[in-house]
């Protein structure tokens, strides 16, 4: 998740006072509101405004992050986390890409380059995790970012119509929308139009859960609508690809008990592509084309040339992937990005983290049969649809602007809710029913059902 600069501090009035705004309402708001102010500076706020100190680049995001620090200790916010498998995956994660860079660069310059990635990874997770506490804590924030979305859609559209960017007033956005083949790539606030794109691909799951609970189903509406004109003017294949992936996850909701059977046929259907194509299994890739003009050719290219090449960055990592061929010094693939960056044991890491939410969603909907109502086991579904469709998009690009804010935050929230759920459905295995206290179970479960395989 690079974050690209000239070395040199950006702002303007406009960006300082908007900042400066999102700052005191991180200070002043009652706990349960205090995401709003870091969901609206993630989606209406450019990388491009940030302050430099000492050869420090703060973007906006990152002062904000300190106002939320602040606020935690002045309101004594602090609490025992029970630290769980994804909280400490994602510290190894952290270290292990510290070390690891640090060993292939040998330079000041690059250290500071990974502690500003560490400052973003733990600042913003455990700030999260402070401030998200419990499913209800968890459902607001669905409910903040349903409605803080649908202006973002509308200024997409407006962009699509104008051809014009609203947003390039704050700097690090073009004010005239990008053009492929004849289709304006449109990109809001973000630093590209793929990444735009998954903004509304990734989170569509999650207004799709507020739809199903029913009581906001306008608004839930409008949401699913604005998400789907992010894609759409986005025009990227990418996040078009992850959207159509996260509202399949979402539908085997209701073929959820014959998930083990899915996934080992997907593997089956996988290996019987690799065994009778003529290429590596990874150029399928280079075929998805929604909107034309798409270079999934170029994302197979790299992942075969890595392949290749493996010997070369399994260790530590490499310096420059450009060496290879100049065009695969974009490194269009997070994966990749973690492994050039952090050699092997990273980029396992990073994956490590994948799977084990991934497993606490599927326990946690299991765990909560008859403990949980219907809806909040679909809130938890939806998160893992939410994290497949972060999967499948992390092929096509590497988060370089605030897209990790919602990384980080869904991370966050499946650690929060599913974690003790989880770990309930793994006791019932070697133990008899009891009553849960609220502190075993964080969310105040009367008891363990016996018909936990729901």
């Amino acid at each position: 998740m690079p974050v690209t600069t000239d070395g040199t501090t950006f702002i303007n009035g406009i960006g300082i006072g908007f900042t400066l705004l999102m700052c005191l309402l991180m200070l002043v708001l009652p706990r349960r509101f205090a995401l709003i102010p870091v969901i609206i500076l993630t989606c209406y706020m450019t990388m491009g405004q940030r302050i430099m100190v000492a050869g420090l680049n703060f973007n906006m995001i990152r002062i904000l992050t300190i106002a939320g620090w602040i606020r935690i200790i002045i309101w004594r916010e602090v609490f025992r986390v029970k630290m769980n498998a994804i909280d400490k995956t994602l510290i190894v994660w952290t270290i292990s890409g510290i070390l690891v860079h640090s060993l292939l660069w040998q330079t000041t310059h690059e250290l500071i380059n990974r502690l500003g990635h560490t400052y973003d990874v733990m600042g913003l997770y455990f700030l999260f995790r402070f401030l998200v506490r419990d499913m209800r804590d968890i459902k607001r924030v669905f409910m903040i970012v349903t409605v803080l979305i649908i202006p973002l859609g509308v200024a997409m559209l407006a962009e699509k119509l104008t051809g014009r960017n609203v947003f390039a007033v704050f700097g690090g956005v073009m004010e005239l929308t990008r053009v492929r083949d004849g289709s304006l790539r449109c990109q809001g606030p973000f630093a590209h139009p793929i990444l735009a794109g998954t903004v509304g691909a990734t989170l569509l799951p999650w207004f799709e859960a507020v739809w199903w609970e029913g009581g906001h189903r306008l608004i839930a509406g409008l949401a699913i609508i604005a998400a789907a004109v992010i894609v759409v003017t986005s025009a990227s294949s990418g996040p078009a690809v992850a959207a159509v992936a996260g509202i399949a996850a979402l539908a085997l909701w209701y073929r959820r008990r014959w998930m083990r059977t899915i996934r080992w046929s997907i593997v089956l259907v996988l290996t019987g592509l690799s065994l009778v194509m003529k290429v590596p299994i990874w150029w399928i890739i280079a075929r998805a084309d929604v909107f034309g003009g798409s270079t999934g050719w170029h994302r197979a290219w790299l992942i075969d040339t890595a392949a290749k090449h493996f010997g070369e960055w399994w260790l530590l990592g490499i310096k420059d992937s450009g060496v290879w061929d100049p065009m695969l010094a974009d490194v269009t693939n997070e994966y990749l990005w973690e492994g050039f960056n952090g050699g092997l044991i990273t980029m396992l890491l990073f994956i490590l983290i994948i799977v084990v939410c991934f497993r606490y969603v599927g326990r946690a909907v299991h765990g909560m049969a008859n403990v949980e109502s219907l809806a909040t086991r679909r809130y938890i579904w939806a998160m893992g649809a939410c994290l497949f469709a972060h999967v499948l998009n992390y092929l096509s690009i590497s988060y370089f602007d605030q897209n990790f804010v919602f990384w980080f935050l869904l991370l966050s929230m499946i650690a929060t809710s599913a974690g003790p759920y989880a770990v309930m459905r793994k006791r019932t295995r070697v133990s008899v029913a009891r009553p849960l206290t609220p502190i075993e179970t964080g969310f105040g479960a009367r008891h363990i059902d016996a018909a936990v395989n729901d």
